[in-house]
């Protein structure tokens, strides 16, 4: 991988689904691009503490952060509204894409899949803009990857996973490891530099990390699978 674009819906996808592979391309000298978009305005289960426009400019800072400690220097705003990304034509949002595409060159391109990873819906707009996009504008040769959740994984944190629902019901669509692409396990060094990145975007993690603590929360963190997504 010599040049990857992530394409992903709100600050902090980009880290739990990618943020090992980024910080390891960038340290093998490969150039990172990332994309989100949105600001992540609705994302807070404390609207009084955190209207919109507060948690959209706390999420933009955190967001630096964390790319910066994954080495990643990179960054695209689409600035679509947070919990709206279904209501965006497809093909408005692809040509926008396109043209980060063209402009990039990517010879790899990370984005969930169709089934949105956690189920949620700006995350299965976001595959669907980035897919077409894709078959549009990626150069020839490249590759597009879908993040995928690995059945060892979903059985291993299941308890958890329904605790704290993470996943909309009916989720997460798991896969067999023989269909995998990529499938990393984070050394030590990388995932510690990942839960950093992680915990930088505190209006997102500080809860959940204090709730199951660093060292669980760094396991649950510690893996990363991604399908390829024209097989």
């Amino acid at each position: 991988m010599s040049t990857i674009l992530g394409i992903w819906a709100h600050p902090d996808d980009e880290a739990y689904l990618s943020g090992g592979l980024m910080a390891m391309a960038r340290d093998s000298g490969s150039r990172v691009v990332c994309v989100t978009a949105t600001r992540g305005e609705h994302g807070t289960s404390d609207p009084q503490r955190w209207p919109p426009d507060r948690l959209a400019a706390a999420r933009t800072v955190e967001l630096t952060r964390c790319l910066e400690i994954l080495g990643v220097t990179e960054h695209v705003w689409l600035d679509y509204r947070d919990g709206a990304c279904a209501a965006v034509p497809v093909p408005h949002a692809a040509a926008r894409l396109r043209e980060v595409m063209e402009e990039v060159r990517p010879d790899t391109v990370v984005t969930f899949g169709p089934d949105g990873n956690t189920g949620h819906p700006d995350h299965q707009a976001v595959s669907a803009w980035a897919t077409a996009a894709f078959d549009r504008a990626a150069p020839p040769g490249a590759r597009l990857l879908y993040s995928a959740v690995t059945d060892r994984w979903a059985r291993r944190w299941r308890e958890l996973n329904e605790k704290l629902e993470v996943f909309v019901p009916g989720y997460p669509v798991v896969t067999a490891d023989d269909r995998l692409a990529i499938d990393l396990v984070l050394d030590p060094d990388t995932l510690a530099r990942k839960v950093r990145a992680l915990a930088a975007q505190t209006t997102q993690t500080a809860g959940v990390i204090e709730a199951m603590g660093i060292d669980t929360y760094a396991q649950w963190v510690s893996e990363e699978a991604f399908v390829d997504g024209r097989r």
